[in-house]
């Protein structure tokens, strides 16, 4: 017999039980498999999505309408991280071209007449207000601080209004500078205080920035910081002297000292200035988180977020800031640094939501409200 005649007359069961079955993969090479094939759908997914949004920002930036190009490179150029998008589409020409169309305001001088602050609403002893102010709003629990929601087309935040001016103080730690900085949580709570909200900028190149490095001028406890480093991103000032008035501008180093000014930040637009509103061809500006502070004429203090870069809030722009301003009545308002550093914390939480998507970012200087009865001068 030979052996091709043996390999034919060979039974199933004599070669063995694993005799025509078909060889499975190891598991390590069905989970490899398996995780291979995810990774493309991602790949894919993020492809797809990625060509999308390239697809929508190109016929915004180079659609019919003037008004969407510019609120698209402004929107991004306002932005450390995401700036680069606008040269994706345009040149640097083009681009300085599109932001050099805003007109630049000489700062009058504030007018502290103005603002005559009313101590029978400020004081501990009054328990707040039993009944609705000039503009509408009711502390309804004493504490002395309204919070507000506010709402307008496309974007939505939250006005507080601190009915003592003595309370609002800047948060800021000058031994710190350049070494370390605070998330806006943990400046209240290092300065024991009860709310607050994040102020100036911060140099922050690619948006790598750890905050701790304040990009312009700042006035803490009257000492004046980075006097050399000029007004900011937005070119304004806003800071309170020591008798509890918000001022607004561009002052020098000398006037500062002059008018006494207590707390100060640098970063702009000036939104309100003496009851009036800022030109508004000086105020182009795309859609983004905000954050600013004003004072109406009795001296209350109003603190302002906006969320942004979100699906049922995109964010506002500048103009959108001096029209709610102007309706909760600021006599004098400012603009302060905006994106992924807007955020109000009150009552043991944040109130808004952070755009960052690296997380809840620390800033050098805040605002903060201090405690019932305490004030910025002990």
């Amino acid at each position: 017999m030979s052996r091709s005649e043996g390999r034919r007359d060979a039974r199933p069961e004599d070669l063995g039980p694993e005799w025509g079955r078909e060889k499975k993969p190891s598991a390590i090479k069905r989970i490899f498999a398996i995780f291979f094939r995810t990774v493309l759908v991602l790949m894919e997914t993020v492809l797809l999505v990625a060509m999308l949004l390239y697809g929508v920002m190109y016929v915004v930036a180079k659609g019919p309408s003037p008004t969407a190009r510019d609120l698209f490179v402004m929107s991004v150029r306002e932005t450390s991280a995401i700036g680069f998008l606008a040269n994706l589409f345009f040149s640097e020409e083009e681009i300085a071209q599109i932001e050099s169309s805003k007109k630049d305001v000489d700062y009058v001088e504030t007018d502290t007449s103005l603002i005559n602050i009313n101590t029978e609403t400020t004081s501990p002893e009054s328990g707040g207000q039993s009944s609705a102010d000039a503009w509408g709003l009711v502390d309804e629990d004493g504490d002395g601080i309204i919070l507000q929601p506010v709402k307008g087309e496309g974007f939505s935040g939250f006005m507080m209004v601190v009915l003592d001016p003595s309370r609002v103080i800047m948060g800021s730690v000058p031994s710190s500078y350049g070494r370390e900085a605070y998330t806006v949580e943990q400046m209240v709570k290092k300065f024991d205080a009860v709310a607050g909200i994040n102020a100036g900028g911060f140099e922050d190149e690619g948006g790598m920035g750890d905050g701790s490095i304040p990009d312009s001028l700042v006035v803490v406890d009257g000492q004046v910081y980075y006097s050399g480093s000029g007004y900011g991103q937005g070119g304004g000032f806003v800071g309170f002297d020591s008798n509890y008035i918000m001022h607004v501008g561009r002052p020098t180093v000398a006037e500062i000292k002059e008018k006494d000014i207590r707390y100060g930040v640098c970063f702009g637009p000036v939104l309100v200035s003496n009851g009036e509103p800022v030109d508004p061809d000086s105020l182009g500006s795309g859609l983004n988180p905000r954050t600013a502070i004003g004072q109406r004429s009795d001296g209350a203090v109003l603190l302002l977020v906006i969320d942004g870069r979100q699906v049922i809030s995109m964010g506002a722009t500048y103009q959108d800031l001096v029209d709610i301003m102007l309706e909760y009545g600021a006599v004098n308002a400012c603009n302060l640094d905006g994106g992924s550093s807007s955020l109000m914390w009150f009552d043991g939480g944040y109130v808004n939501n952070c755009a960052s998507v690296v997380g809840i970012r620390p800033v050098p200087t805040t605002f903060l409200v201090l405690k019932e009865g305490a004030s910025a001068n002990g």
